[in-house]
């Protein structure tokens, strides 16, 4: 309480927040508006439960592909094209790694190669989702006539419309609070969770075909209901311990006159998060999912509903030549995303520059020599580190899928989403972070203006 009582008196901190809240609401509204010249199939929601990738993408983008709105793509074609920009600044262009090691002026250039992939990006993404909702009657042209002026025409609205996202996005970084894209993405999750709880209720304990089934079957629905919501809270806990992990490493300072005694030197230590990567593993893997349906919507339409894509779809259990089922698409997402798990998490926190730069700040770690063998040290332990967030990653994005296929076979957006509550739960206590930091930053304000006086 006296948290919040700070934050209310805090005028800064109001501001932002009012910001925040506006500039998301604006988003809503624009979810909300479908794109012209496009009619809603009746199936559209149970076509986007049915392909995890398009589900993802959905929740994503705050569930503006369910109303097939001129936000559509939301913020996941600048979520791609940083992440392969991220991948490719790795010393597999050069260029582009010169560019990050400028600084500041670096990171504009960076960040202006990255918003026109966004743009490509875009483009493909849009004509691929058109194509495969198209193919599967979840969306209906109104006119039939020119259908590539028609093609042409949404796909515009709909890149236009991922640019005014990410436009909203850097109004809440700058004005608001929190990351504005990840702010975005938590606002349609949790703008969808009082409908799926709702749903969940409405079923086991609203149902109507319930009320003459006597006291043991509403028994039953409601116990079925509160497992339900014991189940939210107990993944929400897991989510939020996991990403509150971390292994602290103990870490060395130098005196600035090189001299190594107990009062010269300053003992801290380097955080390694057990999962390090966030989200940005799922989410790339989903997209490398996405892609076979996506080329085969280019090469040739009239195959991009073809039984062997089945083999790139999570929830389905593809049919092998002995007549057994086999969940190639599922096995697949989980292989790639622990491997992005690896990969990012070394990129995220790099063993070698970090020992370079420890050698050149005159910081150690106790007991381990400068140079290579710190390098060795850091990557063996960032290694078993990250293998347990991988474990976990896995274990959360492969939830809503395996409950899809086995528990809520005929209800699968009820699903208990793992991904979406780790993005929740990351930008929850990221905003925190932030608050807390302006709360301090006042503090600090306030006592020097004491004594001042």
């Amino acid at each position: 309480m006296k948290k919040i009582g700070s934050i209310l008196k805090n005028k800064e901190i109001m501001n932002r927040i009012m910001f925040t809240i506006l500039i998301l609401f604006v988003f809503r509204i624009g979810a909300q508006i479908t794109v012209p010249g496009v009619t809603l199939g009746e199936d559209l929601q149970n076509y986007l439960d049915s392909s995890y990738a398009l589900s993802l993408m959905n929740l994503l983008g705050g569930g503006t592909l369910q109303s097939f709105s001129i936000f559509a793509l939301g913020v996941s074609p600048y979520i791609t094209a940083q992440i392969i920009v991220e991948l490719l600044s790795t010393d597999v262009l050069p260029a582009l790694t010169e560019l990050k090691r400028q600084g500041q002026s670096g990171r504009k250039k960076i960040e202006l190669a990255t918003r026109y992939l966004t743009l490509m990006l875009g483009a493909v993404q849009a004509y691929g989702i058109i194509q495969t909702m198209k193919s599967s009657e979840a969306i209906t042209f109104v006119t039939a006539s020119q259908e590539w002026l028609t093609y042409i025409y949404i796909i515009v609205i709909m890149m236009a419309g991922s640019m005014i996202v990410m436009w909203l996005g850097d109004q809440i970084s700058v004005k608001g609070i929190g990351n504005g894209i990840s702010m975005i993405i938590f606002a349609g999750i949790v703008c969808s969770l009082p409908s799926q709880i709702g749903n969940a209720f409405s079923l086991w304990v609203g149902n109507s075909a319930l009320q003459g089934q006597g006291d043991s079957a509403r028994i039953a629905g409601i116990f079925k209901f509160l497992l339900y919501i014991l189940a939210y809270v107990l993944i929400i806990s897991f989510v939020t311990f996991i990403e509150l992990s971390k292994r602290k490493i103990p870490v060395q300072h130098s005196g600035k006159g090189g001299g190594q005694t107990q009062s010269m030197s300053r003992a801290s230590f380097l955080p390694i998060k057990v999962n390090s990567a966030g989200v940005i593993p799922v989410i790339f893997a989903s997209s490398i999912l996405m892609a076979p349906s996506v080329i085969v919507a280019f090469v040739d339409a009239e195959h991009s509903s073809d039984a062997w894509l089945g083999i790139f779809q999570t929830s389905t259990l593809f049919e092998m030549p002995g007549g057994w089922k086999m969940p190639w698409g599922l096995i697949i997402y989980l292989v790639l995303t622990i491997a992005f798990t690896f990969f990012y998490a070394n990129v995220q926190i790099n063993p070698q520059q970090l020992a370079e730069n420890f050698q050149k700040n005159g910081s150690y770690i106790p007991g381990i020599h400068t140079g290579n063998e710190t390098e060795r040290y850091v990557r063996k332990v960032l290694n078993r580190v990250t293998f347990i967030g991988a474990m976990a990653l896995a274990l959360i994005a492969a939830l809503p899928v395996v409950l899809t296929l086995t528990v809520f076979k005929d209800n699968p957006s009820l699903a208990l989403g793992g991904t979406g509550l780790i993005i929740v739960v990351g930008v929850a206590l990221e905003v925190n972070n932030q608050i807390d930091g302006l709360l301090a930053g006042k503090s600090f304000d306030e006592v020097v203006a004491g004594g001042g006086r």
